[in-house]
């Protein structure tokens, strides 16, 4: 029974959270993409993740240096991941 109110709230939590930030297409400014969300458009700002992917990549230079190829592989494998998510999210915009 913990175990199902836990969930049920964080499902609400998110579904709140994912209700309150939808906005109308309209209103993307610069620098975000809107995508389509169940009959709204949520609005993403692109280049906050496009900044953390170039810092995981400096990062990943930087651990190499050190000595470190573990540490730069799994820094360059979650900079992979978020250049992924943003060429979703802005092929999710294009096919709006």
């Amino acid at each position: 029974m913990l175990r199902r109110i836990s969930t049920l709230a964080v499902t609400a939590a998110t579904t709140g959270g994912v209700l309150l930030t939808a906005l109308p297409a309209h209103a993307a400014t610069t620098g975000q993409q809107a995508v389509a969300a169940r009959g709204g458009a949520l609005t993403v700002n692109i280049e906050e993740p496009r900044k953390q992917s170039a810092d995981l990549r400096a990062e990943a230079k930087k651990l190499d240096r050190m000595g470190e190829p573990e540490a730069a592989k799994r820094a360059r494998a979650q900079a992979a991941a978020i250049d992924r998510r943003i060429k979703q999210l802005i092929d999710a915009g294009n096919n709006m």
